[in-house]
């Protein structure tokens, strides 16, 4: 497998970090200047393994939520709601985040009224809300691959489903027009237990990455909305 050697000190590490199977996907990329250069995906345990890498990745997208309701009965974080509406038929792939009451154990996730795809990746999201604090949103910001496509598609979302063959087709087409030299090098060798569709997100997450790293991304709502800790509920794309 070919991998980018990247430029020479000084430069920059950034990465995309999603969900997979074995526990955290992360895609690196080093930044100096104009170049950037992808790094072998690595899989991390837990989510604090990620922020105790050293030397530090000095700014994370996560695909995962930041910023929750405390309870049920509270109407959904706007980020998500703008998302859906965005997103159209691909909106559905933004699920509500779970509140504080879900996390914390004092309700079921069925009490909360999450979906069953949530609920499988409840003990991630609690690895995040246990590290999370305002003072990491200066280095963790949320995404969701489906926002990263939907801007490297030219503000229009993709139209298969990245379950299907055609989808993943339609998403590597899109990041190979934009990452540079493509991304079937790091597609050849994939970290045991990790699928390509969790591969082309962890891409187009990086991606996203890049455009905050260059202070070029976009945020939703315009305005953030705070949880009651402090943290923002935003994506950025």
């Amino acid at each position: 497998m070919s991998i980018h050697r990247g430029p020479t000190l000084p430069y920059h590490v950034i990465a995309s970090v999603t969900p997979c199977p074995p526990g955290w996907l992360v895609q690196a990329a080093k930044v100096q200047g104009a170049t950037f250069a992808p790094e072998r995906p690595r899989v991390y345990a837990t989510y604090l393994e990620i922020l105790d890498e050293r030397p530090a990745y000095e700014m994370l997208v996560l695909n995962a939520p930041v910023g929750y309701r405390n309870r049920p009965s509270d109407p959904p974080r706007k980020c998500d709601a703008e998302a859906r509406r965005l997103l159209g038929a691909r909106g559905a792939t933004i699920h509500n985040a779970p509140t504080r009451a879900v996390l914390e154990g004092k309700m079921t996730w069925q009490e909360g009224g999450l979906d069953a795809v949530t609920a499988t990746l409840l003990p991630r999201y609690r690895q995040v809300s246990e590290e999370m604090s305002p003072f990491r949103q200066r280095v963790v910001y949320e995404g969701n691959p489906e926002l990263s496509f939907y801007q490297l598609n030219r503000d229009t979302s993709m139209r298969r489903s990245k379950r299907l063959a055609e989808g993943r087709d339609e998403r590597a087409d899109v990041l190979d027009a934009h990452i540079p030299g493509g991304i079937g090098h790091a597609l050849d060798d994939p970290p045991d237990g990790v699928a390509l569709r969790h591969q082309l997100d962890a891409f187009a997450l990086l991606w996203t990455a890049r455009r905050v790293w260059g202070h070029g991304a976009r945020r939703i709502p315009r305005e953030p909305e705070w949880d009651s800790e402090g943290l923002r509920m935003e994506f950025v794309f």
